[in-house]
């Protein structure tokens, strides 16, 4: 008997997903477990299983196309069933026309969505080849950085998700042709301008750039966060001397150990200490947690996710260092498993190495805060009254003012700060 396949919910906060690609086709036989699609979620891209034996005898949704979580996507059948009974009206098959002069064409009506993949070929840079007729696919980095670079996106080989040409297709043909960089800034004033002018020109003034899964998810969650959870912000200035000194020694013995890494030992031990901040608003209560799972903002090319560091509060640094280096390098490439990216605690979101001094981060819901971590810095300071030189670092806290007030957060501020500046006391 035929069977409906759906699309499934691969992530606690997944609405849609996007079909990346079919790994079977029509009259293809499947098996339990096997993989049917490669399903881009608001986390990661993940193989999308079957759950039932049989015959793929439709394909309801195109690659490419978002699918509501529970919407149909295909059907699984025995060979030469019928199956039209399960097709929605749309793809159910039309009446035998009469004969007649052919229609003019139309597009597909199982089509993927225009994205910005559609629209790299226009920002190849003025004067550059043609394409070839290859569909040529970018994210949007990809895009500006072509554009800026003066290269053919056409002739470069992407090596992201369907091969969607990425950040570091871009820097390996710069870093292949670096004699390419004197010619072009040679070049005179003048044939710039007319570059210039007729990339201008050749297309639209603007473009429609599709959301990715990951940036439509933040887009709702941000406004879920931004508009009814009650932030407030606190911020310390914390002298990083001796972390700083704990770091070179470190960084001399060959550790991978960041920062970043003692920062979060830092923030995980504050918790155990403040539980009131390691917590979560829950309509008529507040949870509070009794284990410490440090969420960290990773950056992707279109958006931001936040592995988890469970129980951070109990494991020494270099477990730290080895567990988030490995979860961002699977969260860049999409690779996260759900258990990897859900269940946080807390948030720490680091822009520091970005040279960013200062700033205030949105809270990720239902966490009551999350900690914005700008750069360690070279700074003139005051110390017993004489001017002197010392390494500081602005952090500031956005809390959720219906789980904790300003002095709990404060509290909270005060004891990070003491296992910062006193970098012993974390042993």
């Amino acid at each position: 008997m035929a069977s409906r396949v759906v699309m499934p919910k691969l992530s606690d906060t997944m609405e849609e997903g996007r079909i990346l690609r079919w790994l079977k086709q029509e009259g293809d036989p499947v098996e339990t477990g096997q993989a049917l699609a490669e399903v881009e979620t608001d986390k990661a891209t993940v193989e999308m299983e079957a759950y039932t034996n049989g015959t793929i005898r439709k394909l309801i949704s195109a690659e490419g196309q978002f699918v509501k979580v529970g919407d149909l996507i295909a059907i699984i059948g025995a060979p030469g069933e019928d199956v039209s009974a399960l097709l929605p009206a749309a793809a159910a098959p039309a009446p035998a026309a009469e004969p007649g002069p052919p229609p003019a064409a139309a597009p597909s009506p199982g089509a993927a969505p225009r994205s910005f993949q559609a629209a790299a070929a226009p920002l190849a840079a003025a004067g550059a080849p043609a394409a070839t007729g290859r569909s040529v696919k970018a994210s949007p980095l990809a895009l500006r950085m072509a554009a800026e670079a003066g290269l053919d996106l056409a002739s470069l080989q992407g090596t992201g998700p369907q091969g969607r040409v990425i950040k570091r297709d871009i820097e390996a043909a710069l870093a292949q042709a670096p004699a390419a960089a004197p010619a072009r800034q040679a070049a005179p004033q003048r044939a710039r301008s007319l570059s210039l002018a007729a990339a201008r020109d050749a297309g639209p003034e603007s473009q429609d750039v599709e959301l990715s899964p990951v940036r439509r998810t933040i887009a709702k969650r941000l406004v879920q966060s931004k508009g009814p959870v009650p932030h407030f912000y606190l911020t310390i200035d914390v002298a990083m001397d001796r972390v700083w000194d704990a770091y070179k020694a470190l960084r001399d013995q060959k550790s991978s150990i960041s920062i970043n890494d003692i920062i979060v030992k830092a923030a995980a031990l504050a918790l155990r200490q403040h539980p009131e901040i390691n917590a979560s608003f829950a309509g008529d209560h507040v949870k509070v947690f009794s284990r410490v799972h440090i969420g960290m903002a990773v950056a992707l090319e279109d958006g931001l996710i936040t592995p988890v560091l469970r129980d951070a509060d109990l494991k020494p640094l270099e477990e730290i260092s080895d567990e988030a280096r490995s979860l961002a390098e699977r969260a860049r490439a999409k690779k996260l498993q759900p258990n990897e990216y859900t269940g946080a605690t807390f948030s720490i979101s680091n822009l520091g190495m970005m040279g960013i001094e200062e700033f205030s981060a949105i809270i990720n819901p239902p966490e009551a805060a999350i900690l914005a971590v700008g750069a360690v810095r070279q700074v003139p300071v005051v110390a017993d009254g004489a001017l002197t030189v010392g390494w500081r670092m602005k952090v500031t806290l956005s809390v959720d003012h219906r789980v904790a007030d300003g002095a709990a957060g404060a509290r909270f501020l005060q004891t990070l700060r003491r296992f910062l500046e006193h970098p012993l006391l974390m042993a």
